[in-house]
């Protein structure tokens, strides 16, 4: 099962993604002489029944030692087999009319203000509510189909609980055109982000490498080597809270974050590598706020991370013309402020 917030945005442009190539490879090393081949399979990958394996036989995706296997009532050789999952095939997302906040919208694109708790497309566990529902709502037949079917329209993310600034393509020659500023980086996105205590400096560069993490695949981790290269550019803009020692960090701090890459999580991980983890980020949010802060976030009503993608800005990739938005954390996020404000 994929996890919707589990994708590099980087790698959404057409053809990458869960769904899109092949399904999962599971592999297990058989030492058993003498025994039938669908029961030696059944007890070394329990997660698949026996009938599942059978058919799975039967499509030729099942091999050993390299060598395509067909029948399940053999014996089976020792050796390492390999059972190569299909993929799972996207439902089709059906239209819902889920207001949206529209920025900005022409024949090619559009430009909406996300809420947190919208997913950006479906992924298995969310196939309904999510922007590629309402996008296809509002724009119909127009939406670009570049993306693939559980995507359409879609070159960006922002995880379920960020909100923000998103772009979606309406047609192909946008889809592509933005895919290409995506991908060269050539795209203006800040984020602001509340944090428990503030990263130190107070301004600089976070450069580092992230991929899953060794310890729980299900989260990302700055990594030194393998994964990929992710900067983050930050600055504090405001701090909440005197320190509790003589030199130590403050309470809570606002962080304007610059990305130069798009990574899974990039911006929640390199802050929480920075011992500053944003507030309300269940998955990156290592160790707790002070009380007073915990005591404001429950005030202001803060379910999730406090995060916002609060600038988008680009080339638009068909009429040439230099579009820039700028929205407002919404009031989760500023009642929280007003609320650390006076600490």
């Amino acid at each position: 099962m994929s996890d919707p917030d589990l994708i590099d945005e980087d790698d959404l442009p057409p053809g990458s993604g869960p769904g899109d190539g092949g399904g999962e490879r599971l592999e297990a090393l058989i030492d058993a002489s003498g025994v039938r081949l669908d029961k030696a399979l059944a007890e070394a990958f329990p997660a698949l029944s026996r009938a599942r394996l059978q058919a799975l036989l039967s499509e030729g995706a099942v091999s050993r030692d390299g060598v395509v296997l067909t029948g399940g009532s053999a014996k089976a050789p020792s050796g390492l087999y390999v059972v190569a999952l299909p993929p799972v095939a996207p439902a089709t997302p059906q239209p819902e009319a889920i207001p949206l906040t529209v920025l900005y919208e022409d024949a090619d694109l559009i430009v909406i203000d996300k809420p947190a708790g919208m997913a950006a497309h479906p992924a298995p566990g969310c196939e309904t509510g999510t922007l590629v529902n309402a996008l296809l709502a509002h724009c119909g037949a127009s939406l670009s189909g570049i993306g693939g079917v559980a995507r359409p329209g879609i070159v960006h993310r922002l995880d379920k609980d960020t909100s923000g600034v998103m772009v979606a393509a309406k047609t192909d020659r946008a889809h592509q055109g933005l895919s290409a500023l995506f991908a060269t980086h050539d795209i203006e996105r800040t984020y602001l982000a509340l944090t428990r205590g503030a990263p130190s400096p107070s301004k600089g560069r976070i450069e580092t490498r992230i991929g899953r993490s060794t310890g729980d695949r299900k989260k990302m981790a700055v990594l030194r080597a393998g994964g990929r290269e992710a900067i983050t550019d930050y600055v504090v803009q405001q701090t909440y809270g005197e320190p509790a020692r003589a030199g130590g960090a403050p309470l809570a701090a606002r962080v304007a974050c610059t990305l130069h890459t798009g990574r899974t999580h990039q911006i929640r991980v390199h802050l929480s590598s920075k011992g500053s983890p944003i507030l309300g980020d269940a998955t990156y949010g290592s160790g707790s706020p002070a009380a007073s802060v915990r005591s404001a976030i429950a005030e202001a009503g803060l379910a999730r991370q406090a995060l916002h993608a609060a600038v988008l800005g680009f080339v638009h990739p068909v009429t040439g013309a230099l579009l820039r938005f700028e929205t407002a954390p919404p009031a989760d996020m500023q009642r929280l402020e007003a609320l650390l404000s006076h600490l």
